[in-house]
């Protein structure tokens, strides 16, 4: 990936695209190459949505690669939710195909001066900006659909829906899957409002022509890609639960721990859990003639595969298998137990453009404001379907939790720097807690995945229930998830890294020989660090102070049953988190 696409919409006469080399960013990928770019080029105290802030989309230093797992995408801005920096991530076809071509980034700058919308087409040949008029306040299904018509059936789709063109601070960013379907979201954060701020409905990657990216050190690199892919498929959750049960699997642990968030995070056990499980959701899906979780990765290179397709009774397409975040944000954090209901709610939020964490979220404070029920599924498809249309309650609820709970009056919002919490209560998870609390995304569980050993033994065992020892599990997690973020690999890889000395060594060695340049586990938390430094110093610039590192009161003065235990770690604890 030896050049960088700069594409200016503020250009006079039009967009300007510009082709330049990497420069000082040359060797960074994904979350490294999002957050230097947005740390050493956009002004921290800019309008999310004007001219000064920028979009970037960034493959892994890995993606386009053999190396399995390497295909995720990221995609970094000043986000409008949160007003700090943001790099969300996805999976999808983009990151290989973007590698492929030569980009190690592609960046949106400036905006149109009125409200023209624009499609981008790149290829081996070169880049074209026209305009996509015939695209406007299409979803991002009858977008991707139309796009196919023009270009072709194997080319990768990144589009925004009805959500970004309205600039919602919950609009997510869509990549098209190996079945050129748009199921795979940058979703946190608001960068699909950027996007649409740009006026960029939709790029278009074409890498016919192109070759696969070839390693260094080729021999090295194979051999180390061999150990990773073993290690991946022995270990009990890459190698089994995942690929049986998709992400989902996860409902049933986490509600039996008392964990899972329900009705707006009032308890933490659901009764209806069961019936939306990730066991009973695969039976369903195999009993209706879907592929089921067992066939199914979002990205080519994938070995892990944990997806699937999601059919209705009547055997129609509905939605590629709907993850645990997903399910858990519309089914119970909703008091919603119907996997058909939730499956429905998953599509609106993929053809809207929608981040299902933050719309679920929103939809249960909404619910606890009394504008429905909990456990009102048909309650929930209308509310949606206002936000899709963009009506006045719609473009409160398309804005998030912090928003609708503002509006509404309702104290129970569970947000950090105004992004909604996923799917992990943080008094009964409480090294997930400090992630939300600290890092520099607002509330997110993939920043620093403390549920892996507070739940799951993984990595070690830190009693998910008590607050020590919680802030140096989070502190490491966050170092380790930022460099992981950079290579393109899918987060999962940590189970078996975190577990097995021989797979994370393996991945060191193909990083290291894939670069050309010998890597040790050094290297990588100096890479994770770097990262992380860029990311604090812009949100400090922004504003952001110690006081904002913290969760809503409630959790500390609330207790969850059934544990009924509050979340303990002290403020001045969260204050170290990053004293390395």
């Amino acid at each position: 990936m030896d050049k960088i696409l700069r594409i200016n919409m503020s250009a006079q006469g039009g967009p300007a695209v510009k082709t330049e080399a990497p420069g000082k960013y040359a060797g960074l990928g994904g979350r490294a190459m999002t957050s230097a770019v947005i740390a050493g080029e956009v002004p921290p105290t800019c309008h999310p949505l004007g001219d000064a802030n920028k979009l970037v989309i960034a493959p892994g230093i890995l993606s386009g690669s053999a190396a399995a797992m390497s295909g995720r995408v990221s995609v970094g801005c000043k986000s409008p939710l949160t007003g700090g920096i943001k790099e969300a991530n996805s999976g999808g076809q983009g990151a290989q195909v973007m590698a492929r071509l030569g980009y190690a980034a592609i960046i949106l700058e400036g905006k149109p001066a009125d409200d023209s919308l624009y499609k981008v087409f790149i290829n081996k040949d070169g880049v074209k900006v026209e305009s996509a008029a015939d695209l406007k306040g299409l979803g991002n299904y009858a977008t991707v659909d139309k796009l196919a018509a023009q270009y072709g059936k194997k080319v990768a789709c990144i589009t925004i829906g009805q959500a970004g063109e309205m600039k919602m601070s919950a609009a997510s960013v869509a990549f098209s899957d190996m079945e050129q379907r748009p199921t795979r979201h940058a979703g946190r954060g608001g960068v699909g409002a950027v996007m649409g701020s740009k006026g960029i409905k939709a790029i278009v990657l074409d890498d016919d022509g192109m070759k696969i990216r070839t390693p260094a050190e080729p021999e090295k690199f194979k051999a180390a890609n061999k150990a990773f892919v073993e290690g991946l498929r022995k270990h009990p959750v890459t190698g089994e639960g995942l690929p049986a049960f998709g992400t989902n699997v996860l409902t049933n642990v986490v509600n039996e721990a008392g964990a899972y968030p329900t009705n707006n995070f009032q308890k933490g056990q659901f009764a209806g859990a069961s019936n939306i499980s990730g066991e009973t959701q695969a039976a369903l899906e195999n009993k209706r003639g879907g592929e089921g979780s067992a066939t199914h990765g979002c990205h080519r290179g994938c070995v892990i595969r944990c997806s699937g397709t999601f059919y209705d009774k009547d055997g129609n397409y509905v939605t590629k298998q709907p993850e645990y975040e997903t399910v858990w944000a519309h089914g119970g954090n909703c008091g919603i137990d119907d996997i058909d209901i939730i499956a429905q709610l998953d599509r609106m939020d993929d053809d809207f453009g929608l981040d299902t964490i933050e719309m679920g979220a929103t939809i249960g404070v909404a619910m606890e404001a009394g504008l429905a029920t909990f456990g009102d599924g048909q309650a929930a498809i209308k509310l949606l379907r206002e936000v899709g249309e963009g009506t006045p309650l719609g473009r409160i609820l398309g804005n998030g939790a912090a928003v609708a709970g503002q509006v509404f009056g309702v104290e129970r919002v569970p947000v950090v720097k105004r992004q909604s919490m996923p799917a992990y209560d943080p008094r009964a998870v409480q090294g997930i807690g400090v992630t939300y609390a600290t890092t520099t995304m607002g509330a997110d569980h993939t920043a620093g995945y403390a549920v892996a050993t507070n739940l799951l033994g993984v990595g070690g065992s830190v009693d998910a229930l008590k607050p020590e020892g919680q802030v140096e599990l989070s502190r490491n997690l966050q170092i380790a998830t930022a460099a992981i973020d950079s290579t393109g690999m899918c987060l999962f890889i940590a189970f078996a890294i975190l577990d097995q000395p021989d797979t994370f060594n393996a991945l060191v060695d193909l990083v290291g020989s894939f670069i050309g340049q010998p890597m040790t586990a050094d290297d990588v938390t100096a890479l994770g660090k770097t990262v992380l430094k860029n990311e604090r110093a812009f949100n400090l610039a922004a504003g952001f102070t110690p006081k904002d590192d913290r969760l809503p009161d409630y959790f500390k003065n609330e207790a969850l049953a059934p544990h009924n235990v509050t979340f303990g770690v002290k403020d001045e604890e969260l204050d170290t988190v990053f004293n390395w």
